[in-house]
């Protein structure tokens, strides 16, 4: 890509969108401009539409989470004009209970990405058609993504052939063969060298 080509979109959006832009940088021919949330659906109405833009396609919504921030989360809007063969991604902040507008009257592709952000993080938009759980169980509790949520749980869900549905259980671990001996790593645990030995004594029988 010309490198001259994104630092004059740089240019243009700062210009063109003014005091919206609170940052632009340009990094691995992308450029990254944040916005304020309140200003998200008029900057990508202006990215999508203005001739000089034409960013037509919504390639992904990522979802960060950083706990000791006052502003909590982020999302990253990536764009693609592929007329102009250029990329730029819009990053807006904001806090743990704020709602943020739902893009999908713009990008209708953005329906099941908020879903999926909604799922993951538990970031809520508004007016979204359908905005349901897309990847955990609808009974499901939490977010698994944010970074208060356990690693381990005291529950497991499975589908259960008996009752046609997906049941949620305590979880079991089977402790039969988690009884490692750390002492001789190579030769296995006693159980393995009990079979060994006894192999042996049967071919020498």
């Amino acid at each position: 890509m010309e490198v001259n080509k994104i630092h004059n979109l740089e240019k243009f959006v700062n210009s063109e969108l003014a005091s919206r832009v609170q940052k632009s940088k340009v990094d691995n021919d992308e450029l990254l401009i944040e916005i304020n949330e309140t200003d998200l659906i008029d900057v990508l109405q202006f990215l999508k539409s203005n001739d000089s833009c034409k960013f037509k396609q919504l390639i992904d919504i990522a979802g960060v989470d950083y706990p000791e921030d006052e502003k909590r989360f982020n999302l990253i809007y990536l764009l693609l004009s592929h007329e102009n063969n250029i990329r730029i991604k819009i990053l807006i902040r904001f806090s743990l209970n704020q709602t943020i507008q739902s893009i999908t009257k713009i990008f209708p592709s953005a329906n099941w990405m908020e879903r999926e952000v909604f799922d993951m993080y538990g970031i809520k938009f508004k007016n979204h058609p359908d905005l349901r759980r897309i990847l955990t169980d609808y009974g499901f509790k939490g977010h698994p993504l944010r970074k208060d949520f356990p690693l381990t749980g005291f529950n497991e869900v499975r589908y259960s052939e008996k009752e046609k549905k997906v049941v949620y259980e305590p979880v079991k671990l089977e402790q039969n063969y988690r009884n490692f001996d750390f002492e001789s790593p190579w030769e296995g645990t006693n159980y393995i060298k009990d079979l060994k030995a006894t192999k042996k004594n049967e071919k020498k029988n």
